[in-house]
């Protein structure tokens, strides 16, 4: 039972690391970072309607319910994604992969600060944080200077497009705290809780785009295509993934799955769009690895006492 989280953990970290090469595809077609984000929610509102259908579960449909998941909405999804969208037309895809691994930093900041039983991180996550932290730099290729354009980008550019990037993580990390208090908790499955978190997204995001970038223009299929996958597969089968995760294992653990991403999001930057990759990748990566191991608590330790209490087995007792 200890090992059930972890086929989904690595699905997610998969799916969510082929995200950045797919974006980049997509802004390099010139599809504007709001566009990217909305036809991101909108395929996969699309998808996660499609799976509650086959099926045949309910949706949400108590007010509240909705509410929380429009506050997620723009926390995990609407904002996120256009920052990441707008970082990654000024940076590669590795560079914004390797940023969205600070997400577990945040996630444990504000868990701390909004979740009243969160338990205090013991020397095992605070090491596991840290080595992570050193492993994202360390594959970032630090020695060389963020506005040195090491691994795509230069100058400015790199920083600019590298704070947004950062910023998107610090908007996943409140959502994970307040996804946990208010949303993973209540008695709904995964994928019903995950298509009213997305619809919002899409709703909120089908507003502003038009707004912000005008009317949508053909990308051509290339750019196609990966906004599909983007969305139906990283937005909608990988958002019940993501929930039932932080079900089954608690937010550090859905949290870590963001050190795991660089390592794909890497390789496929490095493969499909022939972005640079050094020595440092292979030992960042190896870092990550073992800070992802230190940040999960074992079973007998006291927080993961204090989450079985609280989650029970099925994830529906009351949080805080």
């Amino acid at each position: 039972m200890g090992r059930r989280w972890w086929p989904g953990f690595v699905a997610l970290s998969a799916i969510w690391g082929a995200s950045f090469a797919l974006i980049k595809v997509a802004v390099d077609a010139g599809v504007p970072p709001v566009w990217v984000a909305a036809w991101r929610c909108l395929l996969g509102a699309v998808a996660l309607w499609a799976i509650l259908a086959v099926r045949r579960e309910a949706a949400p449909r108590d007010l509240a319910t909705w509410g929380h998941s429009a506050v997620v909405a723009v926390l995990l999804n609407a904002v996120p994604f256009v920052l990441f969208s707008y970082g990654e037309t000024r940076v590669s895809s590795v560079l914004a992969g390797v940023m969205n691994a600070t997400t577990p930093l945040f996630a444990l900041l504000f868990a701390l600060a909004a979740l009243p039983g969160e338990p205090r991180p013991g020397w095992r996550r605070l090491t596991g944080l840290a080595l992570g932290f050193a492993g994202v730099l360390t594959v970032l290729g630090v020695q060389h200077g963020l506005g040195s354009g090491a691994v795509g980008g230069s100058g400015t550019g790199v920083v600019v497009g590298g704070l947004a990037c950062l910023a998107a993580t610090c908007c996943y990390g409140a959502g994970f705290a307040y996804l946990r208090r208010h949303l993973s908790a209540r008695p709904h499955s995964a994928a019903a809780l995950s298509a009213a978190q997305i619809t919002c997204a899409a709703v909120e995001l089908a507003v502003a785009a038009p707004l912000a970038a005008g009317a949508p223009h053909w990308p051509g299929a290339g750019a196609a295509v990966a906004l599909l996958v983007l969305g139906a597969v990283g937005t909608g089968i990988a958002y019940v993934l993501n929930l039932d995760l932080v079900r089954t294992a608690g937010t550090a653990v859905a949290a870590a799955v963001t050190y795991v991403t660089p390592l794909w999001s890497t390789a496929l930057g490095a493969l499909l769009l022939a972005e640079p990759v050094g020595w440092n990748t292979l030992v960042g990566g190896l870092a990550v690895i073992a800070a992802v191991v230190l940040t999960r608590q074992p079973p007998s330790a006291p927080d993961g006492a204090a989450r079985t209490g609280r989650w029970g087995r099925r994830g529906r007792q009351p949080v805080g």
